[in-house]
């Protein structure tokens, strides 16, 4: 009987209290900047939201056995949860739209990437710009999101190997495990 009341009042308990917040966007990237010093590394962040399909396909591609060492050695990745349904409001990090916005992502879908350096400066997104001869930018690009057809995993691998330490091998495994998303 004891232990038939104390399982009631338990459960009593968890309906009253509130949910613990997700931190918000501003303390996750603060937070995973100190980790990339720490550890000489860049800052990978993914805008996602539970019910997101490519998204939950970006984190099976990029923790695949094949090539999960590869992103762990090279960046401090973190998730950001925006756009969630209306029942699952709770699980955004607050400020995390607001980033998306900064970084003029809210318009392309998600995921939505962004690479920072240690510092903080942004070195890449997930936008595939087209350019002109003169390779400048010509237009606001698509995103690469969860990249799957050739054109997305060529630009992803483009960003992997500017803002990491990835070998030509190593990018091939990488290019090659996501071209089994198309």
């Amino acid at each position: 009987m004891k232990i038939f009341l104390v399982s009631v009042l338990l459960n009593l308990i968890s309906y009253t209290l509130p949910a613990q917040a997700p931190p918000g966007a501003d303390d996750v990237l603060k937070a995973a900047l100190v980790e990339a010093v720490k550890q000489n590394k860049n800052v990978f962040i993914i805008f996602h939201a539970s019910w997101c399909g490519w998204c939950h396909k970006m984190d099976s591609s990029m923790n695949d056995k094949s090539c999960k060492k590869f992103f762990d050695d090279n960046y401090v990745i973190r998730h950001l949860v925006v756009q969630e349904s209306k029942n699952k409001k709770n699980l955004e990090n607050p400020g995390a739209l607001e980033l998306l916005n900064r970084y003029n992502g809210a318009d392309q879908g998600i995921p939505f990437w962004l690479v920072f350096d240690k510092n903080g400066k942004l070195l890449a997104d997930s936008r595939i710009r087209s350019t002109d001869a003169n390779t400048v930018q010509v237009d606001n690009g698509k995103n690469a999101g969860c990249p799957a057809v050739k054109e997305e995993v060529d630009y992803f691998i483009s960003v992997l190997k500017k803002t990491s330490s990835l070998n030509d091998q190593d990018l091939a495994i990488i290019a090659k495990r996501f071209r089994e998303n198309e």
